[in-house]
C-alpha cells in the first residue's frame, strides 16, 4: 500500500485504492486434510515468529494498570474501511494474528482482544471517540480519512500502532510507531534515483504526473514532482482527472502521447490506471516505465490491465516490504500465509495485511517487555527503542527511534502476465536496496499533529 495513499474524500474508485484489496472473513481451522496439525498450529504453540523469539506465551500477570488492560485481557482496537469498502484486510490480519498469539499463551498470560473501529469512511472520529473510551492502543489498522481522528487520538493520549497511515496530520504524529518512514521525508527518494538514473536514464527529460482530483491527492502530486525534480526529472506533463471518475480516458491518452511522455507516475486508483493504460496500448504508445504505485500490487489489476501487461512496463515500489510472490524464500513471510491459511484460509494476504500484521509484531514485543505493568507510556517508549525494526523478517530494516526518519531500502516490483516479479534494480541487501539517498522535502505540505498541539505532554501519558 502506498504510506500517502490516495483518499478522495467522497470517491468510491480513489477511496477503494486506500483500503486496499482485502479477503474475507474466516474461521479458524486448527488441523490439516489428514487431521494432523499444520505447520502454522506448530508454530503457534512456541510463540515465535521469524527471527523473533517467544513474542507471545504464557505468564503471571495479576494488575490493571491501565484503561484496556487486566489480568487476563488487553483490548485494542483496529480501525478498517471495512462499512465502505468492503475490504477487510486489517480485520484478517487482527484475527489472525490475535488467534495466533493467543492460542499460544497470549501476551504474559493476557489474552488480546481486538475490536475493530469501522469508520466506514466518514466516521473516523466516532470511532476514535469510542476507542478513547475503550481501548489500551490502536494496532494494525487504518481508515482513508485518518486526519480526522488524529486530535481526539493525542486528546485522550492512545498510542497506535498503524498498518496504514494516509493523510498528513496523522503520518507521524505523536505517539505513533510507524515505520514507513517520516513525513518530511520523500519515502520513494531511492526508487526516483533508480528510475531516472540507473534504469532508465532515458526518460529522465519527459516525466508526466497524473492523479486523482481531490485534495489529498493533490498534495501526494506536489510531493511526487518536487521528489522527481529533485532526482534530476524535467517534468513535460502534469494532469488531475475527476474524482466521480473519467468516461474516457482518450483524451488523456492523447496528451501523454503528443508530449511524448516517457515516464509517469500514477496517484489514483489502479482501475483508472488499467483504462488509461488499454487506451495507451490501443494507440500504440509505449512509455519507457508507469509508476502504478504499489496500491497496485496485487492480482486484481493483473487481471484488469489484461494484454497492457506484456506492453506497458508497470513498476511499483514496495518500500521495503518482502515481496509475496516470493514467500518461499523468506520464513517470515512464508510463516505469514501459513498462519493466514490456519486462522483465515479464505482471506488473501496483501501489502496492508502483511504491515498490519508486523504492526501486531511490534506492539506485541513491546507490551511483552512491560510484563505485568504493561501502560501506554511503557509500550510506546519500548516500541521506540527499536533502531532496526524488521517485524521478525517481513520489512527491511527500519529506525524507530525517530518519528521523522529517512527510509534507506526499497524494493521494486514489475507487473507481468505471468504476475509480479521483483524488478532488476540491483538489490545489495538481500530483497532490498539499502543505499536510498535522504531528501527532505522543501515544499509546504503540512504537518503532523503532536501532542502540544492539543495541550498535551509525555507527562500525560499513562
Amino acid at each position: 500500500m502506498r504510506v500517502q495513499a490516495i483518499p478522495a474524500a467522497l470517491t468510491a474508485a480513489l477511496l477503494l485504492a486506500v483500503a486496499g484489496c482485502g479477503g474475507h472473513d474466516d474461521a479458524a481451522e486448527s488441523d490439516g486434510a489428514d487431521g494432523t496439525p499444520t505447520k502454522a498450529a506448530q508454530q503457534a504453540a512456541t510463540g515465535d515468529f521469524g527471527d523473533l523469539k517467544g513474542v507471545c506465551g504464557a505468564g503471571t500477570a495479576k494488575s490493571a494498570p491501565a484503561q484496556g488492560v487486566t489480568a487476563d485481557e488487553i483490548k485494542v482496537g483496529v480501525f478498517s474501511d471495512i462499512g465502505f469498502t468492503k475490504k477487510s484486510e486489517f480485520v484478517d490480519a487482527a484475527k489472525v494474528f490475535t488467534s495466533w498469539c493467543n492460542a499460544a499463551g497470549g501476551i504474559n498470560g493476557r489474552k488480546l482482544v481486538a475490536t475493530t473501529r469501522d469508520s466506514k469512511l466518514m466516521e473516523v472520529r466516532q470511532r476514535m471517540l469510542e476507542a478513547c473510551k475503550e481501548d489500551f492502543a490502536l494496532v494494525g489498522g487504518g481508515a482513508a480519512l485518518d486526519a480526522l481522528g488524529v486530535k481526539d487520538r493525542l486528546e485522550c493520549t492512545l498510542p497506535d500502532f498503524p498498518g496504514q497511515v494516509s493523510q498528513i496530520q496523522n503520518n507521524g504524529s505523536d505517539l505513533q510507531l510507524n515505520p514507513t518512514g517520516g513525513a518530511s521525508y520523500n519515502r520513494y527518494a531511492g526508487y526516483y534515483e533508480w528510475l531516472l538514473k540507473e534504469g532508465y536514464p532515458g526518460s529522465a527529460d519527459a516525466i508526466g504526473t497524473i492523479g486523482g482530483d481531490v485534495p489529498v491527492t493533490k498534495v501526494i502530486n506536489a510531493e511526487s514532482q518536487e521528489g522527481l525534480q529533485a532526482a534530476g526529472a524535467k517534468i513535460i506533463y502534469k494532469d488531475l482527472y475527476p474524482a466521480q471518475g473519467v468516461s474516457d480516458w482518450t483524451p488523456y491518452a492523447q496528451a501523454i502521447k503528443s508530449k511524448g511522455v516517457k515516464g509517469l507516475v500514477f496517484n489514483g486508483d489502479f482501475v483508472s490506471l488499467t483504462k488509461l493504460e488499454q487506451v495507451l496500448t490501443g494507440m500504440d504508445y509505449k512509455l519507457d516505465w508507469i509508476d502504478a504505485n504499489n496500491n497496485a500490487y496485487g492480482p486484481a489489476f493483473l487481471q484488469l490491465a489484461g494484454k497492457s501487461l506484456d506492453f506497458q512496463n508497470n513498476l511499483a515500489d514496495l518500500s521495503g516490504v518482502y515481496p509475496l510472490e516470493k514467500a518461499a524464500d523468506n520464513p517470515a513471510t512464508e510463516q505469514v500465509v501459513a498462519l493466514f491459511k490456519q486462522y483465515a484460509p479464505k482471506a488473501q494476504v496483501t501489502l496492508p495485511a502483511v504491515r498490519g500484521f508486523a504492526a501486531w509484531l511490534l506492539f506485541a514485543k513491546s507490551a511483552k517487555s512491560c510484563g505485568d505493568d504493561l501502560t501506554r507510556t511503557c509500550v510506546y517508549e519500548t516500541a521506540r527503542k527499536e533502531s532496526a525494526w524488521t517485524g521478525g523478517g517481513l520489512l527491511a530494516p527500519v529506525d524507530l527511534t525517530t518519528s521523522d526518519a529517512a527510509l534507506t531500502c526499497f524494493n521494486i516490483e514489475k507487473a507481468t502476465s505471468k504476475g509480479w516479479e521483483p524488478a532488476d534494480f540491483g538489490p545489495n541487501d538481500g530483497a532490498y536496496r539499502c543505499d536510498a539517498p535522504a531528501y527532505k522535502f522543501k515544499g509546504d505540505y503540512g504537518k503532523p499533529l503532536t501532542l502540544a498541539d492539543v495541550g498535551k505532554s509525555m507527562s500525560d501519558v499513562k
